[in-house]
């Protein structure tokens, strides 16, 4: 393992840039080699190699899912230190790495696009869908054991689908804002509560990546299969930890880490589950502490999917 002394003087040897850029962009959230690739407009060795050198140095942290990879920076307190004064030590206004910024903009423009388009196409058989991986009702009854029988005077649901956590959880709230971009899911959610008698929820169509109006009104927030339609979750996390109040809970419901590639590949995927280990770290950043978590098996196969329950608190 290379000395972070010595690591510091060749990130800064002239003519040797690639490693800078590729932190510089790790700073604003995970990326996977292919998201570099597209980015910097380099080849897939060539920016492999120079993520091996920054995760040996242990500057940055892979975390592998299936044939996919995501790249951070080390959570470990001396070595993000190292890389965020060796980025304070650049120009961010430079013109390339201006340049690469614009570019990751671009990028995620494109997968959240193509993201509205899949739920668009697929808004009135969403319910379906959900079922064919795991058990709903099994998943559904350790929902209401976590978020207990306290009653919560507003409750956000963040990326509400087809309302279905609302239609769950309604007696746990005085009242319930359901946020989600898609306006076919919203339709459909409308209709669901109407149809059910749900009169204290508030349907919204709006981008849970922009809740500043939502800001500090809620004693819990749930994300229900949400997360791993995000690049970089740490972010989403901040910034559904803003709309609680102090002592407010969160509950996160999405997969335990697999390998079923196809849902990456036909159903936009962006993580292929997330771990324990992964869910800690984005909670810490965001200020919150897992303060309970179960991972759910399917019941007929145990190798095959899984979900987790993590509900994390605002010890803020």
């Amino acid at each position: 393992m290379p000395q972070l002394s010595e690591l510091v003087i060749e990130l800064k040897a002239a003519g040797e840039i690639t490693r800078l850029r590729l932190l510089a962009l790790l700073s604003l959230g995970e990326l996977s080699v292919k998201d570099f690739t597209q980015i910097l407009k380099q080849s897939q060795p060539r920016i492999s190699r120079h993520l091996r050198l920054l995760t040996d140095s242990g500057l940055v942290v892979r975390h592998a899912q299936g044939a996919w990879a995501y790249f951070s920076i080390s959570s470990n307190s001396e070595k993000s230190r190292l890389v965020y004064s060796l980025l304070d030590g650049l120009d961010l206004w430079d013109a390339q790495l201006k340049a690469d910024r614009e570019q990751l903009k671009i990028l995620r423009q494109e997968q959240r696009e193509k993201a509205s388009k899949y739920f668009s196409k697929i808004a009135h058989e969403w319910d379906l869908l959900r079922t064919m991986y795991i058990s709903e009702k099994l998943i559904e009854g350790e929902i209401v054991a976590f978020v207990g029988t306290d009653k919560r005077k507003t409750m956000l649901d963040l990326g509400t689908g087809t309302g279905r956590m609302i239609e769950l959880l309604s007696g746990n709230f005085e009242r319930a804002i359901a946020i989600d971009s898609s306006k076919e899911m919203i339709n459909i959610a409308r209709a669901k509560l109407a149809e059910a008698g749900i009169v204290n929820a508030q349907i919204r169509i709006g981008d849970i990546l922009k809740l500043a109006e939502y800001e500090n009104v809620a004693d819990f927030a749930i994300m229900h299969q949400v997360l791993h339609y995000f690049d970089d979750p740490a972010h989403v996390l901040l910034v559904a930890k803003q709309t609680l109040k102090s002592g407010g809970e969160m509950l996160i419901v999405d997969f335990a880490p697999h390998e079923h590639e196809f849902l990456a590949l036909e159903h936009q995927h962006r993580r292929l589950g997330i771990s324990l280990e992964q869910m800690k770290n984005w909670a810490s950043k965001a200020g919150l502490k897992i303060i309970k978590f179960k991972e759910i098996q399917n019941e007929k196969d145990t190798s095959d999917l899984s979900v987790c329950l993590w509900l994390l608190k605002d010890f803020s």
